[in-house]
């Protein structure tokens, strides 16, 4: 019949419309070339005129079922599925919520069965779950993707803090200027006497080229879990999220930059602090915190705040410098202070802080002193049931692209007096 065959062209095109999307991507630029775009504009044109004619057809059919013409019997509406077409209109590509993508997902892995058109129009292959088909897995709506990106930045912690810069490589150049004003190298400004030769100097830049790494979170949901919206949810969108975002927050703190970000902890830009003389274990004391500031550097120290383990608290908010307190409750909201302020700066709790006592259990962070990059178009989301199909449980995998490390490669000589970063932590105290 004309309108089923017109409704089967309408999901072949979306299909074949979201390969070419799919194409772009795979090159790592998400950027459509001539040709796809070609392509894509004429399915695109085909998409409207094909679905004029089907909205003519079915009112026509309409016109005959009211003048007491036979037409052939209209499938229930229980197994009617409506499928949106335009994916900027409808993110969740006509599902209602995770589980019943998930069931979807399930039910084309079994043999025999036809993949839910809704997985068609995600470009999902029909013999997926076939040795000859894709191992890839179904891409997931792109709601459910987004959810996931705006939780992992759904705080002010310390990935967001850095602001990742987005890149469409896999790798970063960096060029970097470390010099300063009264340094011997890079710019530099002279007094002239009248008519003499005036003094040149150049840049003193540096390359260097930074990997991102993959950061995955792989996910195994049981079909009890599948026929349970609620948890799946909490399993998909919190629990991944709250994964990826602790691991990247780790790396940007401690990262050895061996298949990973290189954290400021173990970078050669790092300032360490003494401890007083005979300062007893497990303590912090006023000299401390004021010495640790007068280490920072103030180039790019803009949105500094102390990274502390919450166990320190005690020890900050007794602080005082003759009979002024230094530590500040929150007057503006816990948002910014959880911990309230040291010295005028916001105190941030983290478990990426080493506890009481030990080296990086408080720390003075300026974040516009690191350089971070991830993959332009955030995470990437999709679930398959094809290598648990034998164990009733289905898969699902997000990867993310992160890249970091410190602009400098070490502490700054001062004009006049001591080294400055803008990564400061206090000697062990143990």
């Amino acid at each position: 019949m004309a309108i089923e065959k017109l409704r089967a062209r309408l999901a072949e095109i979306a299909a074949e419309a979201q390969s070419i999307l799919d194409a772009a991507d795979a090159d790592n630029s998400g950027v459509m070339d001539a040709e796809q775009e070609k392509k894509f504009d004429a399915l695109m044109a085909e998409k409207d005129k094909v679905t004029a004619d089907l909205k003519r057809r079915e009112q026509m059919e309409g016109m005959s079922a009211g003048q007491g013409r036979q037409t052939p019997a209209a499938r229930p509406a229980s197994a009617r599925v409506e499928v949106r077409h335009g994916f900027e209109d409808d993110p969740m590509s006509g599902f209602s919520s995770a589980a019943e993508f998930g069931l979807a997902v399930k039910a084309a892995s079994l043999r025999g069965s036809d993949a839910d058109e809704r997985l068609r129009v995600l470009g999902a292959p029909a013999d997926f779950h076939r040795e000859t088909g894709s191992t890839d897995g179904y891409m997931v709506p792109p709601a459910m993707r987004q959810e996931i990106w705006q939780n992992v930045f759904q705080d002010e912690g310390i990935l967001a803090s850095v602001n990742p810069e987005p890149t469409q490589g896999n790798s970063v150049g960096m060029l970097t200027d470390e010099t300063t004003p009264w340094g011997a190298t890079g710019v530099q400004a002279y007094w002239a006497s009248e008519g003499s030769q005036l003094s040149a100097s150049k840049l003193a830049t540096k390359m260097s080229n930074m990997q991102l790494h993959k950061l995955h979170a792989f996910v195994l949901a049981t079909d009890e879990i599948l026929e349970d919206a609620p948890r799946l949810n909490a399993r998909l969108t919190v629990g991944a999220s709250q994964a990826i975002r602790f691991k990247a927050d780790q790396a940007i703190v401690e990262g050895d930059g061996v298949g990973k970000p290189l954290g400021w902890m173990k970078s050669s830009a790092l300032v360490t602090v003494s401890k007083e003389s005979g300062q007893a274990a497990n303590t912090i004391n006023a000299t401390n915190v004021a010495n640790m500031y007068s280490r920072l550097l103030m180039s790019g120290a803009q949105g500094a705040y102390w990274l502390v383990n919450q166990n320190t608290l005690p020890q900050l908010i007794t602080m005082t410098i003759g009979d002024q307190p230094i530590w500040t409750p929150p007057t503006s909201g816990m948002a910014q202070a959880p911990g309230g302020m040291l010295l005028g700066l916001p105190i941030r709790f983290s478990e990426h802080a080493a506890a009481l006592g030990t080296l990086g259990d408080i720390q003075l962070i300026a974040p516009r002193g690191y350089y971070a990059a991830n993959k332009a178009g955030g995470i990437k989301f999709a679930a398959s049931m094809h290598l648990y199909f034998d164990y009733d449980i289905e898969a699902f995998r997000w990867t993310f692209r992160l890249g970091g490390q410190p602009f400098l490669s070490a502490p700054v000589t001062a004009n006049k007096g001591d080294t400055k970063s803008h990564f400061i932590v206090l000697q062990t105290r143990s």
